[in-house]
């Protein structure tokens, strides 16, 4: 790892806000509460955003009682706007913005800070703030803070999930209330436009291909989940079975003293955590590390929290946040008090039924191939529901590598000739069954859970006892439905309608 800054958090001090000319890109959930942040400090606030919808207008009301103005409509975005007649002094963008977004490549090449709302989260932040413990990667990032957090909470320290999970980052470090440590999700996106940001520990879960449209390239993807790490002061978490995250450790800048911990699933070495004999030990932040670990706690305590399923995923995840609670000094006991409190999250890995000796998953989070990977590897036999939109994804990879867990596969989506294609080539001696798409975009909700009925009675056709109906899409979810959350919510209907009362059981 390079050498970073010596100093302070990175906080910068004496941040001016009263009169500061500033346009806000986005009004959604964060680019408003950084609006409206900055129009109660004074601020001279301009917010554009694209869409015009109820939501936005009475998000433009509320900022107008503050002083601030928005624009709303498809010509607002178009172009950066002057505020009061001038040229803005800073813009803060919304995650959703690309970086070629006209309005920012303007405000870049006038040579206008452009930050994002976790960058002004960290220079809202006032003297003594609560350290930030963060979380990045492909996969695995809600899960991770989800368990952070009741870690933390266990250990009697006031904490919430913040960030790109739960409460917008701007709300989190202003609340009167305030916090001991904020456990902090990240995305690619809002990693983009860091600048100061000084996480007390940080982890980056694993790097796979996504959001390539928005980044670029692999490489770029890459880079900005590297900037988690940037300027760390105890410990950069990393996986030792993915090598990305070891070389984006090394790549980091960041304060002298800091370490990096590394995960494993198997034995771990010096300065790792990593499971031994089924117990997750820790061999990072213990004093006589070279010659011994500390118990944290028990396979059987997350396959408990979870349901009954546990996926490797899982453990990696668990590890990770114990590692980032450890860095912070929290004791062993209520690692094992956090991770047992820690049930499954909504549509990731959730059991749905168990009838007749299979058991239904709803993992419709599992968005991309990556995702889809881990949770078909936690199941020994599967019939898989898939498919979606594939945003230019590759399957070979995937299917070749789980083809021997495959009962079956049923074929869901708009876009689903990448998926069969590779099914053709990696797995030939697979049944697949496809199921019919119906209506357009106007009737997609209804649509959605036609399908999605059709393809719950597909799959049980297929299933026998002791396999799992798995809905891993590997492929996002706008085609068919509103949301991931959607998709799981209609896969989990179709399955309770199609056993009726023949349920042994779910979560």
């Amino acid at each position: 790892m390079g050498e970073g800054p010596g100093g302070g958090p990175g906080e910068e001090p004496g941040e001016r806000w009263e009169g500061r000319r500033v346009v806000v890109t986005g009004l959604g959930v964060s680019g408003t509460a950084a609006a409206v942040a900055l129009a109660e400090r004074g601020a001279r606030v301009v917010a554009v955003e694209a869409r015009d919808g109820e939501a936005e207008r009475d998000r433009a009301g509320l900022l107008e009682v503050l002083g601030g103005r928005a624009l709303l409509g498809a010509g607002a975005a178009a172009a950066l706007p002057a505020v009061d007649g001038e040229a803005p002094e800073l813009v803060v963008t919304s995650p959703g913005w690309r970086p070629d977004a006209p309005a920012l490549v303007q405000a870049q090449a006038a040579g206008v800070p452009v930050w994002g709302e976790v960058e002004l989260a960290w220079r809202l932040r006032g003297p003594g703030a609560a350290p930030w413990l963060t979380v990045t990667g492909t996969n695995g990032k809600t899960t991770t803070v989800r368990m952070l957090a009741a870690i933390l909470a266990a250990a009697g320290l006031r904490t919430t999930a913040a960030g790109n999970i739960g409460t917008p980052l701007v709300e989190a470090v202003l609340d009167p209330r305030g916090h001991d440590v904020l456990a902090v999700e990240l995305s690619s996106f809002q990693l983009h436009w860091t600048r100061t940001v000084s996480p007390r520990a940080s982890a980056c879960l694993n790097v796979a291909p996504d959001h390539l449209d928005w980044h670029g390239s692999l490489q770029a993807y890459a880079a900005d989940k590297g900037r988690v790490y940037e300027r760390t002061e105890v410990a950069c978490v990393y996986s030792a079975e993915d090598p990305l995250t070891e070389r984006l450790v090394r790549e980091a800048d960041v304060v002298e003293g800091c370490r990096a911990v590394g995960t494993t699933l198997g034995v771990p070495d010096v300065s790792m955590l990593g499971v031994v004999d089924e117990v997750l030990c820790d061999r990072a932040f213990v004093q006589e590390r070279r010659t011994s670990a500390a118990e944290l706690a028990t396979l059987e305590d997350l396959r408990e929290a979870a349901g009954g399923v546990l996926a490797p995923h899982t453990v990696h995840d668990a590890l990770s946040a114990a590692a980032l609670a450890r860095a912070h000094g929290v004791p062993p006991v209520a690692v094992r008090d956090g991770l047992r409190a820690t049930g499954p999250g909504e549509h990731r890995i959730a059991v749905v039924a168990r009838a007749g000796g299979v058991t239904w998953v709803d993992d419709s989070k599992a968005t991309n191939p990556h995702a889809a990977a881990a949770s078909l590897a936690g199941a020994e036999r599967a019939v898989w529901v898939a498919g979606g939109l594939a945003k230019g994804a590759a399957y070979d990879d995937l299917v070749a590598r789980h083809a021997q867990r495959l009962r079956a596969v049923v074929l869901i989506g708009a876009d689903r000739a990448p998926l069969r294609e590779a099914l053709a080539r990696r797995a030939p001696g697979v049944p697949v069954v496809e199921v019919a798409v119906e209506g357009g975009a106007e009737g997609r909700a209804g649509s959605g859970a036609a399908v999605m009925a059709e393809a719950v009675r597909a799959a049980a056709a297929a299933a026998r006892p002791g396999d799992t109906v798995l809905l891993a899409p590997a492929s996002a979810s706008m085609d068919q439905f509103a949301s991931y959350a959607e998709r799981g919510d209609a896969f989990a209907a179709a399955v309770r309608a199609h056993l009726g009362g023949a349920r042994d059981g779910g979560a």
